[in-house]
């Protein structure tokens, strides 16, 4: 099941799909869908969050996406957020790229520096 915005189509709003959505016409707002298809002629002045995407046309604004291919008829201005792309060449993308990780290093607990003559272990007597 997929849904299509035609070339004739002019969207101002954000567009949600659940599962697949084909877009040759314009989109003025953000785009969330399952996997994302667009045309060559489509333009996007929003954000793009998907878990795949084919991306032929112009967008202006922050792209998301797990599995993204850029073809050579793209043009993205703004930062892509991938876990595996491909650009075709000729592509283009004005902005910074960035993999996803799958695990936030931002998060983790830094060890501690351990002072000179001390252990670095808790005795039970501490931990209590």
């Amino acid at each position: 099941m997929f849904s299509v915005l035609g070339p004739d189509v002019v969207v101002t709003g954000n567009v949600t799909a659940t599962n697949d959505l084909h877009i040759d016409g314009r989109v003025e707002g953000d785009v969330n869908c399952g996997s994302l298809a667009q045309g060559s002629e489509s333009q996007i002045f929003g954000s793009v969050v998907a878990e795949s995407a084919r991306l032929a046309g112009s967008i202006e604004g922050a792209v998301r996406v797990k599995q993204l291919t850029v073809e050579r008829s793209a043009k993205i201005t703004g930062d892509v957020e991938y876990e595996n792309i491909t650009i075709e060449n000729g592509g283009h993308i004005d902005g910074r790229l960035k993999h996803m990780s799958s695990v936030d290093t931002s998060s983790r607990e830094r060890p501690r520096a351990v002072e000179s003559g001390s252990s670095p272990f808790v005795s039970n007597d501490e931990a209590a």
